[in-house]
């Protein structure tokens, strides 16, 4: 059960090896495009070309969705970025349900773990397999694998941890088989949110510290992206560096030194690499001091 491209790995490295997928549930098409085209989901593609049986429930909850799934007499279903499953669904098989989470549980519960991760300074993060029960993201752990995050935004993350968590799927699937399981009870007492993100959580504050929106612009790049506002227009900011230069002028101020765009915080100036004006392409920072006509610019 899964629906974007995070979770194709792990169906891939499943039926690579000769796991037997007796179906594959995704979400429904959406309209796409111009023409409102029928959209399929990254899983739904994948399926496609392998020929497996798909569901694509509306409502997780209806009767015959649940029908469809006995009737599978299956021994596991495996979650990876897909919804909340009822009860009565992850309850159906012999051998359980469990789900892969992208952080080291239980850091970082909730919709975006990787996000959070980068936007909080934390060193390393991972990837967790555990147990469905009642409450979200909180069940024993069957497996974890640790990746260090060094100075890698949320996409480099998103790509290595689907990877990674593929592989601790295939994991975990042979340790449920082979029935030697050690698994291991959360902590709630260590638990850390990390709610879904909406476009207010992705303004820059430029009173902040360097560190923390070198972080979060890091955290939200390359989607949905931290973004400032310029002239009054949506100016995205992709890439960011640290320096050692302290801030002298205002927060948002920016400064052209070198053909380099820097702009002040709270703290030290901080090196703008790559951004992007509304309704125009990514550019570099020197691209877009080519375009500025007075140079006497601030970040809102």
């Amino acid at each position: 059960m899964g629906t974007p491209d995070f979770a194709v790995p792990s169906l891939d490295i499943l039926n690579r090896n000769n796991y037997e997928v007796c179906c594959v549930v995704t979400a429904p098409d959406k309209p796409k495009g111009r023409g409102l085209k029928p959209g399929y989901s990254a899983v739904k593609e994948y399926a496609l070309t392998h020929n497996f049986k798909i569901l694509q429930p509306e409502n997780l909850r209806d009767d015959n969705f649940r029908k469809d799934i006995l009737d599978l007499n299956l021994d596991l279903i495996i979650v990876v970025a897909f919804r909340i499953l009822p009860e009565k669904i992850y309850n159906i098989p012999s051998k359980g349900a469990f789900n892969l989470h992208a952080s080291l549980l239980p850091k970082y519960r909730g919709a975006a773990p990787i996000n959070y991760a980068i936007i909080n300074g934390e060193k390393e993060t991972g990837v967790t397999t555990f147990f469905l029960n009642k409450t979200v993201d909180t069940g024993e752990i069957i497996a974890q694998r640790k990746v260090e995050i060094g100075d890698k935004d949320f996409g480099e993350l998103y790509n290595e941890l689907k990877i990674i968590g593929a592989e601790l799927v295939l994991e975990t699937v042979k340790k449920i088989e082979s029935g030697k399981l050690e698994l291991k009870k959360q902590n709630d007492a260590e638990a850390s949110p990390a709610p879904k993100i909406f476009k207010s959580d992705c303004r820059i504050n430029w009173n902040d510290s360097e560190v923390n929106i070198y972080n979060k612009i890091r955290g939200l790049s390359p989607v949905p992206c931290a973004f400032t506002t310029f002239q009054e227009k949506i100016l995205k900011i992709y890439k960011t560096e640290l320096t050692e230069i302290q801030s002298e002028k205002d927060a948002g101020e920016v400064e052209i030194i070198d053909n380099e765009l820097y702009v002040n915080t709270n703290g030290k100036k901080l090196k703008i690499i790559e951004l992007q004006k509304e309704g125009r392409k990514r550019i570099t920072a020197s691209e877009f001091i080519t375009g500025l006509q007075n140079k006497n610019i601030k970040f809102i």
